[in-house]
């Protein structure tokens, strides 16, 4: 105890000397007004030291940004005299040449005199314009910045609050629900902002802004102030000279448009700070950060949660040009699985590519059924364009490492991958870029058509023929004709459409995905409600139990889409539904391709919607394919679910458009020109019926079990009585003798010699 007492005057005069010292600092700073900004500049936050060290953190900065830390402030410099900036030019979308923001292999454009520029503000690290280079997107509009790290001055309410200030997010119907289209701020006055939490010392380069997103409110800002910080508490204004730069906004409400920072600025948090807008509206905007977070090999959460690919695949976009150049390396690398051909052009002559992968390529091979990945009906929608040019690498690259599962598909399956069905509005997209683009700039074809729904309504057909009782005589519930009005050249009938139809026309396929962007769900028929009045009704086909299964074997292997703790994209919760929707509950399509595939052909189609992102940056391809690569592959080894068989004659030979019913289920299909069929059911027993003009008719009970693979269920039908006269009728050219009619006349012949 006494050595305790003896110790605490030297306790307390340790204590006044580190009080005097920060005096002598406080006076340092009042001395220098630059002080707080180095500080702020060269120390990590309290919050963010894992240790309380007494050395500042100094986080490793790429070459170009790293700047001398010493012990004592630097003396400051006489700022030069320097001509006052021109704000950067605001960059719309371009029609002519691609605007910078589209890649992440594009040079950012150069300041004029940024050496000056950066010598005004010595203390904030910024990017030599010789090296510099554009970011990608810190994830705004992919959802990779969480609603957690966005924060604003003031909400007009809830569902306007900041975290809606996402490019391009949607809003809902309803104008006063949670999902609104932008963040509105509670006041409209200089003193509002949205800012966002990098969570680590980012490179910013960027700011893209839109305005609101609503069929009502025209909601913009028309001008706007950009700020940085270290600590979300000591701001720096990005400078035009001596003078806060204002940035130029939008003009409206929907394009996007780019502003660069003069100097790129590293930080950790950005602020958007509007300074006017519409006249007529409020503070609303939606935007993305452009931005390189530094290294931080410190940082264990973020080097848990960044995602790595260990395929070798070319993780870029492709104009159509490059997407025909690797379509031709994938052949040469595998020559013997795969072809190329065309199902038809555009309305620009670009010719439909199509790649088949089979190890029989260009013949339709007995008991082998066909299935196929269809991409780009939207021409803005690129990531599905992209996922499908990287599973041709990927079944390849793994086919010829002798991967046992893809083999297998490959040799069982008859593939066919369509990455590009609107190459017109790729094309178009592609002129705006990842993140100017918009959010339906080349959806439609070059003639303002939406292929998705510019197929038949053979709905409207079918239903109508069920409410008056003519079904099956006179229409069938299957292989429904396509209208005559439909086929005549005055039709408003895309190219593509055309081309499509012929195609699916042409080979028997089981089964289909076509992939979407925009949203994280997988969508099953019917797309068309039933009733006339309504826009939302869940409207089931006879196969619903079949197409949930469908849908759930891809959403249940997509990293993200049964995740519960996501984020929504945009106002739609799929997760009652474990990431899938019947697409007339979600929202009604007349003539979508699912309902033509499954009412027309044999084809069971579904419409995948791959991310939030319609057209994500070069950067978040690697992160998609992961998300997307297993439930690509899942989906395809769905079509050897359900039975499967050959219909023959007594002579083996194959019966084509055979009617195979199965009892339960309204809904029927046909076999193919070699007589085989392919029907997808789920596992359990069924009573399965082959029918066919002119022979018997067949019935078996066929077992479909849990294990991957269809059951073999084949028939062999005999010719009728009937069929068999005709043929001998035939073939000494008289014609059969009915005999009903034969019966009749006999009677007749007794009455009158009666009478």
């Amino acid at each position: 105890m006494a050595r305790q007492g003896a110790a605490w005057p030297a306790l307390a005069l340790a204590l006044l000397a580190v009080a005097l010292a920060g005096v002598a600092a406080q006076g340092t700073a009042l001395e220098d007004p630059n002080f707080y900004v180095q500080e702020l500049w060269s120390r990590e936050p309290n919050h963010e030291r894992r240790e309380p060290e007494p050395v500042p953190f100094s986080p490793s900065l790429p070459e170009g940004l790293r700047e001398e830390r010493e012990p004592s402030p630097p003396e400051p410099r006489p700022p030069k005299k320097t001509k006052p900036k021109k704000a950067p030019k605001r960059e719309k979308l371009a029609t002519e040449t691609p605007p910078p923001a589209k890649s992440s292999k594009r040079k950012g454009r150069r300041s004029k005199s940024p050496e000056k520029t950066a010598s005004d503000y010595p203390s904030i690290p910024v990017a030599r314009e010789d090296v510099r280079e554009s970011c990608p997107p810190l994830g705004l509009e992919t959802l990779k910045i969480t609603d957690f790290q966005l924060h604003a001055s003031t909400t007009k309410r809830y569902g306007l609050g900041a975290h809606r200030g996402r490019l391009n997010i949607q809003a809902g119907i309803n104008e006063n629900d949670f999902y609104d289209g932008a963040w509105c701020a509670g006041r409209n006055d200089l003193h509002q902002w949205i800012e966002v939490d990098a969570r680590r010392l980012t490179r910013f380069t960027g700011v893209i802004t839109q305005g609101r997103n609503s069929l009502w409110l025209s909601d913009w800002v028309t001008s706007y102030k950009v700020m940085v910080s270290n600590d979300s508490h000591t701001w720096v204004t990005v400078k035009n000279g001596s003078g806060d730069m204002i940035f130029e906004g939008n003009s409206e409400k929907e394009i996007p448009v780019l502003n660069e920072l003069p100097v790129p600025m590293v930080a950790r948090y950005i602020r958007i700070n509007p300074q006017s807008w519409f006249d007529n509206g409020s503070i609303c905007m939606r935007m993305e950060i452009l931005g390189c977070p530094l290294p931080d090999p410190n940082n264990y959460y973020h080097r848990r949660n960044e995602m790595t690919t260990t395929d070798d695949l070319d993780f870029k976009h492709h104009n159509y040009k490059e997407m025909r150049q690797l379509m031709k390396v994938v052949n040469e690398m595998c020559p013997n699985i795969t072809r190329i051909y065309n199902i038809g052009k555009s309305h620009q002559g670009l010719k439909l590519y199509a790649v088949e992968i089979s190890d029989h390529p260009g013949q339709h091979e007995v008991g082998e059924p066909e299935f196929h990945y269809i991409a780009g009906a939207h021409g803005n929608e690129v990531l599905g364009r992209e996922l499908l040019l990287l599973l041709l690498q990927f079944l390849c690259q793994e086919y010829l490492a002798r991967n046992a599962r893809i083999v297998h598909l490959v040799e069982e399956t008859r593939i066919h991958i369509l990455p590009s069905l609107n190459p017109d509005g790729y094309e178009k997209a592609c002129e705006g870029g990842s993140e100017l683009g918009g959010w339906s700039l080349g959806r439609w074809t070059h003639d303002g058509i939406d292929i998705n729904n510019n197929f038949p309504d053979l709905n409207t057909l079918l239903w109508e023929a069920e409410d008056r009782q003519n079904v099956p005589r006179k229409v069938p519930n299957h292989y429904i004709a396509i209208p005559e009005w439909f086929l005549s050249e005055n039709a408003t009938v895309a190219m593509e459409t055309r081309a499509v139809i012929a195609w699916m026309e042409k080979i028997p396929f089981v089964l289909g995905g076509n992939l979407q962007g925009g949203e994280l769900v997988v969508a099953y028929p019917y797309d068309m409600v039933r009733s006339l009045w309504k826009t939302q009704e869940h409207t089931p086909t006879p196969d619903d139990h079949v197409f949930r299964w469908l849908a759930y074997s891809y959403a249940s292997t997509h990293r993200l889409m049964t995740d519960a703790r996501r984020r929504v994209c945009h106002t739609e919760d799929f997760q009652k539904e474990d990431g899938t929707v019947n697409g007339a509950s979600w929202h009604t399509v007349a003539g979508s391709l699912n309902d033509f595939s499954y009412l027309h052909t044999n084809c069971f189609e579904l419409s995948i919607y791959v991310g939030c992102d319609k057209y994500p940056h070069e950067s978040e391809l690697p992160e998609e394919w992961e998300n997307n690569r297993e439930s690509l592959i899942v989906f395809m080894e769905q079509v050897h679910r359900g039975i499967k068989g050959v219909v023959t004659d007594l002579h083996g030979k194959g019966i084509p458009n055979v009617i195979i019913s199965v009892e339960g289920v309204n809904h029927d299909i046909r076999t193919a020109s070699d007589g085989d069929y392919w029907r997808l059911l789920n596992p359990g027993e069924y009573v399965v019926t082959a029918k066919a003009e002119g022979y018997t008719v067949s019935t078996k009970n066929c077992m479909v079990g849990y294990d991957m693979g269809a059951t073999r269920c084949d028939f062999i039908l005999s010719k009728t009585n009937l069929a068999r006269i005709r043929e001998i009728m035939a073939k000494f050219g008289k014609q059969p003798v009915s005999l009903p009619a034969r019966r009749l006349k006999l009677r007749g012949r007794k009455r009158r010699q009666r009478a």
